[in-house]
């Protein structure tokens, strides 16, 4: 079951805890090699409209953990409700339709295709699942995004109090 979504910008804004497991089965006849990425993701207002995505933490393959981070642009689409998904140097990666809670999306890179499939779960949870196959790659990239809700204080129930 998905979680319609009419505006995806507004519903992307703030702050993301993220979990992703990377499989390439290409690795060897050992079996794929796996690796996992923990960390956040912040989607901050861009002058002009839209939002910056930034995402950092720590990916770990083949036992080695090292930091990472990557950014891209998403940026109001047509129609409205609607997102054009930018590489940070500005070039297209994809567009993000989210309003029956479920999207889409390919993007060719060379002789290799990435096929990301994109579902909301909740007001608070959305996934991907990128499967790349080609030439020269063959992988498949899960993530789970869970809204990070910041805790406001609680209104004192002694008079006079500035708090608990």
């Amino acid at each position: 079951m998905s979680f319609p979504v009419p505006d995806a910008l507004a519903h992307l804004a703030g702050e993301w805890r993220v979990e992703r497991t990377v499989r390439d089965f290409a690795a060897g006849a050992d079996g794929p090699a796996e690796g996992s990425f923990s960390g956040t993701t912040r989607f901050t207002p861009l002058p002009g409209g839209g939002l910056l995505h930034h995402e950092s933490g720590t990916f770990t393959w083949r036992g080695t953990p090292r930091p990472a981070e990557r950014t891209l642009r998403f940026l109001p689409g047509e129609p409205a409700g609607t997102v054009l998904v930018r590489f940070a140097d500005g070039r297209f990666f994809h567009g993000l339709d989210l309003r029956t809670g479920r999207h889409t999306a390919d993007h060719p890179c060379a002789a290799d295709l990435y096929r990301g499939d994109f579902v909301v779960d909740d007001a608070d949870s959305w996934r991907t699942r990128w499967r790349v196959r080609g030439p020269a790659k063959d992988l498949l990239l899960t993530t789970r995004y869970a809204r990070v809700v910041t805790a406001r204080r609680a209104p004192s129930t002694c008079p006079g109090s500035a708090g608990p």
